[in-house]
């Protein structure tokens, strides 16, 4: 049959793939959903469907002075997290974009490298690392590890926009007398803003859900949110989990919701 006899393929015809589509969305929201619902249960124990409706593990969570610490420190690992791994990233993305560094693509697997390393080794190997030098239960030692695990992010983000940004026109700017920083400032970074936004967002949201480095870093006055979770799921079943996994859920929405709509206005 010729190409202009040929018939698009009917939406029936791709039923199957719409189903298939429809059953793996399902599995991947479904656990999401059950948590949100659960967390509105007046129970004390988890269970679903609720039996009665109640904003009490809400009230719980925002009126303990042990999950508002926790919050409190999550929220500044996060936020610094995101301020040191975004210009870094940033500026690896660039340079192996450039290919004006030795070795670029042993540099790139370098960067990536705790994307593929399994995260118990990494918890492991930091803990042993920072017993030696002392930074165990400080907030410096998990900004350091977290801008390990949200480096790889912003590369990869940063580096997909470059790919897709034509470099002669930095190069313009600067055969007009602009220097490299004037040029990547006013020239490149503007049309870069929405990749190296969403890199930040990533690495926020990396930071403030990461739970099994924080397992063995953190203690003390410096314990995040995520490894007070997991105590609380070890010592006992506390429906206050679901609550706050519940309000993580929304945050994370919330989060790169505004990545696409500063995207849209860009």
């Amino acid at each position: 049959m010729s190409a202009e006899n040929a018939l698009p393929i009917s939406h029936w015809q791709r039923l199957w793939l719409y189903l298939l589509g429809g059953l793996v969305m399902l599995f991947l929201i479904a656990p999401s959903v059950i948590i949100v619902i659960m967390s509105f249960s007046g129970s004390t124990l988890l269970q679903f469907p609720p039996e009665q409706w109640s904003l009490r593990w809400y009230e719980s969570y925002f009126g303990s002075v042990e999950w508002r610490d926790a919050t409190i420190v999550s929220v500044k690992v996060a936020v610094m997290t995101a301020i040191v791994a975004t210009p870094l990233g940033t500026a690896a993305a660039y340079a192996i974009n450039a290919g004006t560094l030795r070795l670029t693509g042993a540099i790139n697997a370098l960067l990536t490298a705790s994307l593929i390393i399994p995260v118990i080794l990494i918890g492991i190997g930091t803990f042993f690392l920072y017993a030696r030098i002392g930074l165990n239960n400080t907030l410096t030692g998990l900004v350091i590890a977290h801008t390990v695990q949200a480096l790889p992010l912003v590369v990869l983000t940063v580096l997909s926009g470059l790919r897709s940004y034509d470099m002669n026109q930095e190069m313009v700017a600067r055969s007009l007398g602009a220097g490299r920083f004037a040029a990547f400032f006013q020239v490149t970074m503007p049309q870069l803003r929405f990749s190296i936004v969403s890199g930040a967002l990533f690495a926020f949201i990396t930071s403030f859900d990461e739970v099994v480095v924080s397992l063995f870093i953190s203690g003390g006055e410096t314990t995040t949110l995520t490894r007070r979770m997991f105590n609380a799921l070890r010592d006992q079943i506390d429906p206050t989990i679901a609550a706050i996994s519940t309000c993580l859920i929304v945050l994370s929405i919330v989060l790169l919701s505004a990545a696409q709509l500063f995207g849209r206005g860009r």
